[in-house]
């Protein structure tokens, strides 16, 4: 039996003081528009606030986890360690954003009717330094989006963000060029859903992590094809291939070598070029391989 890795640790580590800046920045703006959106009567400024709060807490949860991922276990209980951490604070950052979407909606439809004075000229304002806030988090946190779960959650959070500010600022020139605040309403409605629909995007990402599906990208056929094509492997069975966290494929195999020399030598080459073809073609750095010589029908099952 062998078992492989050579993984530098969970993606978002390399990103970890971008998305302490990102935070930051959030935090500061939240206060901002916070108080503006209380002192012009705006929901949208709120609604864009309550997305902020959400947010800051989200970061705040991811920060924390992308540090407790990289504690060494003292229990010795937790022998894949805490990596998951990360995942769970992306979940967590699903059910803040589905919250706030929630809330914005029931308040936007509780204004209908109502004769609310909007100040637009905080609102235009206020949208316009939150979208350069915005603008600036999204370079930070770019390249780390396609790497690392927990820094995608932060992204799509900020891009939810952004459209926020548009259209805050799009609100406040109609209800300023209008005289309504139906706008305003209508404004808030629209930044709830598109944060519900941002929100589902991502729990679905997590619940395929959660749920140990295969990699985004990796086919198991393929993987399989290239066991077998290993000089002494007759056949792949028991083969398990999952997401321990973003930038962290887990995998394990059982390989059949019944017509291979059973010599130390001989195995230990096996084991070698197979963890080469996951690590290689596959990206998975991280494998558990058994060499057996059994040929019964039960050994030439792919899964369980």
């Amino acid at each position: 039996m062998g078992h492989g890795h050579g993984h530098g640790g969970p993606a978002s580590q390399r990103h970890r003081g971008r998305l302490a800046v990102v935070f930051a920045l959030v935090a500061a703006f939240f206060v901002v528009e916070l108080v503006y959106g209380l002192l012009a009567s705006s929901l949208a400024l709120l609604s864009d606030a309550g997305h902020m709060a959400a947010d800051v807490v989200t970061l705040g949860a991811a920060l924390a986890a992308t540090r407790i991922a990289t504690r060494t276990d003292r229990t010795g209980r937790r022998t894949f360690g805490s990596y998951r951490a990360e995942v769970f604070a992306s979940g967590f950052a699903v059910l803040v954003m589905l919250g706030v979407s929630v809330y914005v909606v029931v308040e936007a439809v509780s204004r209908i009717g109502s004769q609310v004075d909007v100040q637009t000229g905080p609102m235009i304002v206020v949208g316009v330094l939150g979208l350069l806030v915005n603008v600036v988090s999204l370079v930070l946190l770019n390249a780390g989006a396609g790497e690392s779960l927990v820094v995608r959650g932060a992204y799509l959070e900020v891009v939810a963000d952004a459209a926020g500010s548009v259209g805050v600022v799009v609100a406040g020139v109609l209800v300023a060029t209008t005289g309504s605040a139906w706008w305003d309403t209508v404004v808030a409605l629209a930044i709830g859903v598109f944060v519900a629909v941002r929100a589902v995007v991502l729990a679905r990402q997590v619940l395929a992590v959660l749920g140990q599906h295969v990699p985004d990208g990796m086919d198991v056929d393929a993987v399989v094809a290239d066991l077998r094509a290993v000089e002494g492997v007759d056949d792949v069975h028991d083969l398990h291939v999952w997401v321990l966290t973003s930038g962290m494929n887990v995998a394990t195999a059982h390989l059949v070598a019944a017509g291979a020399s059973t010599g130390p030598a001989a195995l230990d080459r096996v084991l070698a070029d197979a963890r080469s073809v996951l690590r290689e073609r596959h990206h998975v750095e991280h494998a558990t391989l058994q060499v057996e010589g059994c040929r019964a029908p039960e050994c030439h099952s792919v899964d369980w």
